[in-house]
């Protein structure tokens, strides 16, 4: 294995890096409002997107390095369980279709910024909003470490970072912070809207490449399946188990549909998720992109393969630190497979489709600070500029927590970072979602649900271990109780608890005759759309 640095490849990236870092600062003359100073400008882009600009945004937002590089590595190292990745973005966008617009039209009549926002209003409790907010933040964290991951696989495969040195090691990740802070800050919202156009155009020519290259190069898909049905059951000198299969056994079947559907609940749970929704400008933007958007579950599932494609290919996944690293196996399949003029653009797709999400990831974040705790706890007469400057900082800080979690946790599954954020976020589903459709839940049997869910989660999965590394938080799967052994998404079986407590508690509570707060919203809030005059006169949205 050449340990040598691509300098091709490496001129590549750097060149189509450089060139997206200055769209991202480019960006805030783009649609250029009397002032970025707010948090509907920078952190929403004057919620003026349209369907066109949302369906790159909101792809950017979605498929991420987690699509590129982790669910690749999944199949690679344990077959078909990487394949929940696309049943999960099947039934995620009914569920948007749903519930989204109306959480769109509640916000634009009553200037919510974020989810909390929401929930603050809806349920009158600083301390469940306090609540969803601190979980979206948390969660956001390991979800941008994995797009860092994801550069740095890069990087590394084309022989730069990785070696005993640890800062020299950890440098990509440093240098991605620093250039992702710098135009993020800068530009906002806007940076990785435009940015996302050059993430999809590479990405498509890539993907259209390798899934009609690879093959023919590898001897058909035939050879490609046998191949790597034939690595998947050898045996894993750790654990004295076959590694996977190309079809989930039994035992899988369970963490297999589990992982599928709570990452469906989870997913626009995710701030970002929900940001890059409430940028558009319209309720029926959301909509018609939750209709194209599965289009993305075709070109999700052709990316999954390319784990299968590096078992057929034999690719080595030894990091240049001498230890296995599955997240190697696509950046190191195209660095086999093609010259280095395309593998360049080929990481420079994978580099750029981790920078977008991240953006988005880290302003959404700030944003739940600033709204949720800076203003509601600690300066409640903060202005808009104030918060607009509180927000541009604490994204700074946002990503250094991002880089906590990897230089904290084990890297070699990096897609253990999004489905521990999983855990996490689907806490947050019965005060938003059921919350959008009716208050008869209790606002402290919520909290308590949320409280005693988040805790069973985190618990169970600190207690995996990685069987090779030997490190916590090393899966996403536990035994579900009362079912005779059987495994599954740990998200799931803590949001069954939370959904419990809620029911039991507002029972109680409700005959206990405890005050349930004033609800802020009103039934024909939730289906206002643009035009409507209560809409338009939100602060800000007349620089847009």
């Amino acid at each position: 294995m050449n340990h040598g640095v691509d300098a091709v490849a490496l001129t590549i990236v750097i060149v189509l890096f450089a060139v997206v870092t200055v769209l991202g600062f480019a960006a805030a003359r783009w649609r250029r409002p009397a002032s970025l100073a707010s948090l509907e400008q920078w952190g929403l882009g004057g919620r003026g997107f349209g369907s066109f600009v949302t369906w790159f945004l909101l792809g950017g937002d979605l498929y991420t390095a987690y699509t590129f590089v982790a669910v690749p590595a999944l199949m690679f190292s344990s077959g078909a369980i990487g394949f929940f990745a696309v049943p999960y973005t099947i039934i995620v966008y009914p569920l948007v279709f749903t519930f989204l617009p109306r959480l769109w039209s509640v916000s634009h009549r009553h200037g919510y910024i974020t989810p909390a926002d929401f929930v603050r209003g809806r349920y009158d409790s600083r301390v469940l909003a306090l609540a969803v907010a601190l979980t979206g933040i948390l969660a956001t964290m390991p979800y941008i470490a994995l797009q860092l991951v994801g550069i740095q696989a890069v990087l590394e495969v084309m022989g730069v970072g990785g070696g005993g040195n640890t800062f020299v090691a950890d440098l990509p990740l440093f240098v991605a912070f620093i250039a992702l802070a710098a135009y993020t800050y800068s530009s906002g919202l806007r940076a990785p809207a435009l940015i996302a156009f050059v993430k999809d155009a590479l990405i498509y020519i890539v993907i259209i490449v390798a899934v009609i290259y690879i093959p023919h190069r590898l001897g058909g898909w035939t050879h490609i399946f046998d191949s790597a049905q034939t690595s998947l059951a050898a045996k894993n000198p750790a654990t004295g188990k076959p590694a996977g299969s190309i079809i989930p056994g039994s035992a899988g079947l369970w963490p297999y549909a589990t992982l599928a559907l709570g990452s469906a609940m989870a997913l626009f749970m995710y701030p970002h998720s929900i940001t890059a929704v409430l940028a558009t400008k319209d309720r029926n933007v959301g909509r018609r992109n939750a209709a194209l958007l599965p289009a993305y579950s075709l070109l999700l599932g052709l990316i999954a393969l390319l784990g299968y494609m590096a078992l057929a290919a034999h690719v080595k996944t030894v990091g240049l630190d001498g230890k296995p690293n599955a997240q190697l196996a696509v950046p190191r399949l195209f660095a086999d497979l093609f010259p280095s003029w395309f593998t360049g653009i080929a990481f420079s797709a994978i580099a750029i489709g981790a920078l977008v999400p991240a953006a988005i990831m880290s302003i959404a974040a700030s944003n739940l600070f600033t709204r949720n705790v800076y203003r509601e706890f600690l300066r409640p007469q903060a202005g808009i500029e104030e918060e607009a400057r509180v927000s541009k900082l604490v994204s700074l800080v946002v990503k250094i927590g991002a880089l906590v979690f990897v230089l904290g946790l084990d890297r070699t599954l990096a897609i253990n970072f999004q489905l521990l954020g999983g855990i996490w976020m689907l806490q947050t589903f019965p005060a938003i979602v059921v919350g959008l459709f009716t208050r008869w839940f209790h606002r402290w049997a919520l909290l308590a649900g949320w409280a005693v869910s988040m805790v069973y989660g985190t618990v169970k999965a600190y207690q995996v271990i990685n069987p090779t590394t030997h490190g916590h938080f090393g899966g996403s799967s536990a035994p579900i109780p009362f079912l005779d052994g059987r495994n599954g998404y740990i998200a799931l079986t803590a949001f069954v608890i939370n959904i419990v407590i809620a029911v039991v508690g507002t029972v109680i509570l409700r005959s206990l005759r405890v005050p349930s707060g004033r609800d802020a919203t009103t039934s024909t809030d939730y289906l206002a759309d643009a035009g409507d005059p209560r809409v338009s006169d939100l602060p800000e949205l007349a620089t847009s």
